[in-house]
């Protein structure tokens, strides 16, 4: 089995790993607690780039956990840096998706625009339109690169499985003939991307998270550790199917058993 005792950097999933929903999991605050006792930095790393990292903050903050937006970071903004090391600064770039995913793209210096554009970075759009899709469409079909936040297919919801991501990107790709390039889970950019940020190493890092599809896939290629929670989507025999590396109840089951290695 896989050693708790040397890793020193965590790369944390949300929804399904440190809560449901709005409903916090058990002994949350005491896991973030025994992070900074123990010095380990984390970045928590999420697919869903309907929220700002401000937002993620404030939202732990109502669960009695204190973390900075900068130890944040969503698949919008893991696209926007990405971008940024390969297009100049002023690039025009159109943005299908939530305004947490323009002001991603803002942040690393690009330039929104609806003609002319470079890029087209698409993602959840919860107010889609036909004029959304149209205008998008026909900016891949004249030439902009086609870039997708992920591919999560479905978001879960107290009400069942809703349409996500990956359903819009779905539209696009199948209107303008274009297979965009995805950044987030299960890409190992976005893994990349928080390593660097924490001045990280895979060796020493961990990734935590609840889908076997995204989290886990995603730290394999990376060539991280795979920690599983099994208090979100995935159960225990998926996660063995694809050799997670640790499985464990939930959180308050991981800190309990990680705090017996120190």
């Amino acid at each position: 089995m896989q050693s708790l005792a040397n890793i020193t950097h965590l790369i944390i999933d949300m929804d399904g790993v440190l809560y449901l929903g709005d409903q916090p999991m058990p002994r949350l605050c005491e896991f973030f607690a025994f992070l900074r006792t123990r010095s380990i930095r984390f970045t928590l790393a999420t697919n869903n780039s309907t929220r700002t990292p401000q937002e993620y903050a404030h939202k732990l903050a109502g669960m009695g956990v204190t973390v900075s937006p900068d130890e944040i970071l969503n698949s919008g903004q893991a696209a926007a840096r990405f971008l940024a090391r390969e297009y100049p600064l002023g690039t025009r770039v159109h943005v299908f998706g939530m305004p947490s995913l323009k002001q991603a793209i803002l942040d690393e210096g690009f330039i929104l625009a609806d003609d002319d554009v470079q890029l087209v970075v698409a993602s959840m759009d919860r107010d889609v339109t036909y004029e959304k899709l149209k205008k998008a469409t026909l900016l891949i079909r004249g030439g902009a690169r086609f870039i997708a936040t992920n591919l999560d297919p479905t978001n879960p919801s107290v009400e069942g499985l809703l349409p996500g991501t990956g359903s819009m990107i779905a539209a696009l790709a199948t209107a303008s003939g274009t297979k965009p390039q995805a950044i987030g889970k299960p890409e190992p950019t976005m893994y990349q991307l928080a390593m660097e940020q924490m001045g990280a190493t895979p060796e020493t890092t961990a990734v935590i998270g609840d889908r076997v599809d995204t989290d886990i896939l995603g730290g394999k290629r990376a060539g991280i550790t795979t920690i599983c929670v099994l208090s979100g989507s995935s159960d225990r025999a998926e996660a063995e199917a694809i050799e997670t590396d640790l499985i464990f109840d939930d959180i308050a089951h991981l800190l309990e058993t990680w705090m017996n290695n120190f």
